[in-house]
């Protein structure tokens, strides 16, 4: 196809695709599909080789937040059975912390339900970064806490918060549907907040809340705009009890298709399958590594996740290899520290292979029933007696 040629020399060169690009992979046919991912692992494969980044979450205090994002099933008014629980001290986080650790992750996402932290909030996270960072060395910080007020960020930085998180989660024209109690403009200060501070930002998406191909596009299009230095790609978690419970409107085609744009119109940058993957994307999961060079391993902030075993042996069994804290993960290009050490490069020979035929064997019958059976709330790890999935 002269579009996938097109896209994929544009992404070797970093040239910001077109919107109808972007509009016209989300519309290729299932038939195209494995051109589709072959293209887009050309360009994942000359920024990121074939390592893929691990990344842990601990929900350092989980339920009873005040907005109303209707995706969340920590929300206002959620009835989600979800595990509910106040700040975790910071030992106690940093035990979470170390097993992820352990099972391979480099960085460490702390995250915690609210609008966004009190003073106090920042002095508690600041202690447990510290606790983590000298219990792991190496391992990379994110903190993913709300909305920022004036002079937190660079708290947090000056604590050892490598990043920070905050997804747009939707476009603009359409962030108004799924929240009423902060809008798009509150999400994008947060960020730039980080940033502007000296933290590597973290911002993302979440698809399949029922939006069309011009949103997808659109919010895609404004995070390659805010520059972030990793995108992480939700897949909505219809948890019962939440205003979304009934969205079940991806296929594990329409996901690799997400991924796909994504990566053509964020080429350089780290993208992060994250939440719902194994929901939507199911047998299909060991393709999406083509696409993206970064996942969570384990459970997720309230719904199980994957074995982190069975994760590792994906990772293997496609082909693929766990990026190690001694691994810078962005091109050098995108590195505040470009002008230092060189570091690893894709082996550009692998930026010639992974046709479509290679990835044929991969390729497992998809299945067209809704799979409710895949939410299972989480009832181990973080604020629980039981020893976390990692």
């Amino acid at each position: 196809m002269e579009l996938l040629n097109t896209l994929v020399d544009k992404g070797l060169r970093r040239e910001l695709p077109t919107r109808e690009e972007a509009l016209a992979v989300l519309a290729t046919s299932d038939d195209e599909l494995l051109d589709v991912v072959a293209a887009a692992g050309k360009v994942r494969r000359q920024w990121f080789g074939r390592r893929v980044k691990l990344n842990y979450l601990v929900n350092l205090k989980s339920g009873l937040c005040p907005e109303d994002c209707s995706y969340c099933s920590q929300r206002l008014g959620s009835k989600a059975e979800i595990l509910k629980y106040t700040w975790l001290k910071p030992d106690d986080a940093s035990k979470a912390a170390a097993a992820g650790v352990a099972g391979g992750a480099k960085r460490v996402c702390l995250v915690a339900s609210g609008r966004g932290p009190t003073d106090k909030d920042v002095d508690r996270v600041s202690e447990t970064i510290s606790a983590i960072k000298e219990q792991n060395e190496g391992v990379e910080v994110c903190a993913c806490l709300g909305l920022l007020s004036d002079g937190q960020a660079g708290r947090l930085r000056e604590a050892g918060a490598d990043a920070y998180n905050h997804n747009l989660n939707t476009s603009e024209a359409t962030y108004g549907d799924i929240c009423t109690t902060h809008d798009f403009s509150d999400r994008v200060s947060t960020v730039q907040q980080a940033q502007a501070a000296g933290m590597s930002a973290c911002s993302g998406l979440i698809a399949g809340m029922g939006e069309s191909d011009a949103d997808l596009v659109d919010v895609v299009f404004a995070l390659r705009e805010l520059d972030p230095d990793s995108v992480p790609v939700n897949f909505l978690i219809p948890f019962e009890g939440t205003p979304l419970a009934k969205e079940w409107n991806l296929t594990p085609q329409r996901a690799l298709r997400i991924l796909a744009m994504v990566r053509f119109v964020c080429p350089d940058i780290e993208v992060r399958l994250a939440g719902g993957r194994e929901v939507h994307l199911r047998s299909l999961q060991p393709l999406a590594l083509h696409l993206v060079n970064s996942i969570f391993l384990g459970d997720y902030l309230t719904s199980e996740g994957q074995a982190g075993k069975d994760d590792l042996a994906m990772i293997e069994d496609a082909g693929f290899e766990v990026e190690g804290t001694d691994t810078t993960t962005l091109p050098e290009h995108r590195r505040p520290d470009c002008g230092g050490a060189a570091a690893d490069e894709a082996d550009s020979a692998d930026a010639a292979d992974g046709d479509a035929e290679e990835l044929a064997a991969t390729v497992a019958a998809p299945s067209d029933d809704t799979r409710r059976d895949l939410v299972s709330v989480r009832r181990r790890g973080a604020g629980t007696d039981l020893p976390p999935n990692a």
